[in-house]
């Protein structure tokens, strides 16, 4: 595994210690931006009791990079990609991840290789090993040739060693589902410390979401649909989810008022317009999911206000647990 600091330094930035790394200078889109108002989720010890805390506050944003916001310039779900997006601006990583043949976790948005690798064929039915003989850049650029397919565990180190958040979506091959939430678990029950906040476990498969919360109950879990669930008050108190995740395209400002007036952590993706950006998280939004982090960084402001449609009422499903990871 190549370790963040080669990745930074490669990209023209200097890692640090786990946690407190140097920068490289931002673009000019974050540069006006006070660190506390990009990303509520920082290193402490407070655990998830710091993350529920973070969600609720009125005039904190959070951006998440989608698949690692690669923009146009990098590819996703790329170690390169997160380097180049950290070494810019803080981010909360948003990553896929699926199972392998043999049961290990890669970071892959498709159920097949063909559109990000030079591969063919179903992940599920590819091996560890020959994943990784794969080419997963040069498909999108000469000079990211050679650039591998990450394993969860890989992604997970570097996160861990600049103190960042992580959204987890697991996308499970058919009848896998529990297994690729098992493995998905034990992999951040083994790794991740107590002294970060607990990484946030989101999918569209309910299965997912029950044996992430049968196996550790503290750890965050989103409930990710495309749009409103007719029921999503009950689904979300069903698998005892913390924050709902919606596509922003079908998401109508009624639908909008009713979830942030009932007190719930709304995530909304893949929001790539910065004033839409802006007038999401000015109405209550909590986070929003993006390709382009600079650019919803730069249209977002220092002084971006959010919680205007925000009642006291509390979160349906959402609970607060002391933090740390133990199952």
């Amino acid at each position: 595994m190549r370790s963040l600091a080669a990745a930074l330094a490669a990209l023209g930035a200097v890692a640090g210690p786990a946690g407190c790394g140097e920068r490289a200078a931002p673009d000019e889109a974050s540069a006006a931006l006070a660190p506390q108002t990009l990303v509520p989720i920082l290193p402490g010890p407070a655990g998830l009791e710091a993350f529920l805390d973070c969600l609720s506050r009125e005039r904190v944003t959070l951006v998440a990079a989608h698949r690692g916001g690669p923009g146009r310039g990098f590819p996703e779900n790329a170690l390169a990609t997160f380097a180049h997006t950290l070494s810019r601006a803080p981010a909360l990583l948003e990553i896929d991840i699926a199972a392998t043949q043999d049961g290990e976790l890669v970071l892959m948005h498709d159920d097949r290789l063909e559109r990000t690798t030079d591969g063919h064929g179903l992940v599920a039915a590819t091996t560890l090993t020959q994943i990784q003989r794969l080419d997963a850049g040069a498909w999108f650029s000469p000079a990211f040739r050679g650039e591998r397919v990450p394993t969860f565990e890989d992604v997970l180190a570097l996160c861990i060693e600049l103190g960042l958040g992580i959204n987890v979506e697991i996308k499970p091959c058919r009848r896998r589902e529990a297994d690729t939430a098992k493995a998905a678990v034990a992999a951040l029950l083994r790794l991740w410390p107590k002294s970060l906040p607990a990484p946030v476990v989101s999918s569209f498969a309910p299965e997912c979401l029950r044996v992430a919360r049968e196996l550790a109950p503290a750890l965050p879990r989103g409930y990710l649909a495309g749009r409103l669930p007719r029921d999503w008050q009950g689904m979300m108190a069903r698998y005892d989810c913390t924050t709902l995740h919606l596509d922003q395209r079908w998401l109508g400002i009624r639908h909008r008022t009713a979830v942030v007036a009932a007190g719930v952590p709304l995530v909304l993706y893949t929001v790539n317009d910065g004033e839409r950006a802006r007038r999401h998280l000015e109405a209550g939004v909590t986070a929003v999911i993006t390709d382009h982090i600079g650019r919803i960084l730069g249209s977002i402001g220092p002084t971006s206000t959010r919680g205007s449609e925000r009642s006291a009422a509390p979160s349906t499903g959402a609970s607060s647990r002391p933090g740390g990871l133990e199952p």
